[in-house]
């Protein structure tokens, strides 16, 4: 109570609520949507893998694929200017996507088994797409400085496989339903979608870009410098090995009548290896510079996948994805933090926007090559050695000769 003379009596200062720092609501709607997006690729792994025949189901994932590829050409041009530019437009993106997830999902639970089915999946790959790119570029409004970029990137990424996992737990139950089934489980991914748009209206509403953006021509100079061209190759070869190794398992499996359970085995080997991948990253980072932790993602992938080539088998599919995604996971952390350090801060959205663009599209590329051809497991295994194996050559050499190029001007 306050006294004549104005002041206070002493009190026990306010203790900090869960969620109320900007970095812990990022974290819960990247939680939540994290968490529908694993729920909807259950209900569509249970409607397209293992319900139909592996032929029909080889037409209807090519059709789908061919379908993602399209619209990032037409997203990437206006997503990063307004995300760039526009005030509060990171945070309506994030609650626009997220809502739109949400609806979308309910009307799929009505087209499971019919031809609307593939383009509102295209649509929610969209909109994921979207909340992916507005995420990176929102994650430098939640930290304090530079130097806490990568860690926070690494509990995003820590959180995200953590969710995934707690929402697999309800979908493979649901799935198991007979009179439930894949449409009930898009309909929990619709809810919690739901859920997510509510949390994202307490996201933190960041600046628009400062003052007039740099020339084309300077954009492009910084964007192409050789460090991030060479980075962005070595990092689209992983993410092409990411999409090749999915729907190789899912139709190596689907062919040879292997349990549906065996999918289960190699995405869950998969889910850890990203969790580990990432929750090693800030360690590794501490100790050796991102472009050294790149070029070990691809060495691990590349010997790893010689291996599985040798002994053959399901637990060596199995192994390999959790290869897959320890090098995916440390790797997409490290190439982050080499934009972050070398890309313009005024074109932090268009970065990232274009980039991941290029990243779907060479994870399309990637899965397209097991849905259109029947590859074996060893010989896909043999492939991903090979294309990891010459990356490695092609960007430890690009780096050395930068290096011999720079002692050169000096």
């Amino acid at each position: 109570m306050s006294t004549e003379a104005g002041w206070k009596p002493l009190g026990r200062p306010p203790r900090p609520r869960l969620g109320e720092t900007a970095f812990a609501r990022l974290a819960l709607a990247h939680v939540l949507s994290t968490a529908g997006d694993t729920l909807v690729t259950m209900a569509l792994a249970g409607s397209l893998f293992f319900s139909i025949s592996p032929n029909a189901a080889r037409n209807k994932v090519a059709l789908y694929l061919g379908l993602t590829m399209a619209p990032f050409a037409v997203v990437a041009p206006w997503l990063g200017p307004l995300l760039d530019r526009s005030r509060g437009g990171r945070r309506s993106m994030v609650i626009a996507s997220n809502g739109g997830r949400a609806l979308v999902c309910f009307l799929m639970a009505r087209h499971i088994n019919g031809l609307l089915l593939f383009p509102e999946a295209f649509a929610v790959l969209v909109l994921s797409k979207a909340y992916l790119v507005t995420k990176s570029a929102l994650v430098p409004a939640t930290v304090k400085a530079e130097e806490e970029l990568v860690e926070a990137n690494s509990r995003l990424a820590v959180l995200a496989v953590v969710s995934g996992f707690v929402a697999a737990l309800p979908g493979a139950a649901v799935l198991k339903i007979g009179f439930l089934g894949a449409p009930w489980v898009m309909r929990l991914a619709g809810l919690v979608f739901v859920v997510g748009t509510a949390s994202s209206f307490r996201l933190v509403r960041p600046q628009g870009g400062k003052g007039e953006l740099e020339s084309v021509e300077a954009e492009k100079a910084e964007l192409h410098a050789p460090v991030i061209r060479l980075s962005l190759t070595a990092m689209a070869v992983l993410r092409a090995a990411v999409g090749f190794l999915v729907f190789l398992t899912a139709f190596t499996f689907r062919r040879d009548h292997a349990p549906s359970w065996w999918f289960g085995v190699v995405l869950a080997s998969s889910m850890v290896g990203s969790f580990a991948g990432a929750g090693f990253a800030p360690w590794l980072r501490r100790r050796l510079p991102e472009e050294r932790i790149l070029a070990g993602s691809l060495v691990v992938v590349c010997i790893v996948a010689g291996l599985g080539l040798r002994a053959g088998g399901r637990l060596s599919v199995a192994v390999l994805g959790g290869a897959v995604g320890v090098a995916a996971g440390a790797g997409k952390l490290a190439f982050d933090s080499i934009v972050q350090r070398d890309a313009p801060d005024a074109l932090r959205g268009r970065t990232f926007a274009r980039f991941e663009t290029r990243f779907q599209l060479v994870w399309v590329i990637g899965a397209a090559v097991p849905v259109v051809l029947p590859i074996a497991a060893r010989v896909g295994m043999g492939l991903i050695a090979l294309a990891t194996g010459l990356a490695f050559v092609a960007y430890v050499g690009g780096l050395s000769a930068m290096r011999r190029a720079a002692r050169a001007d000096t």
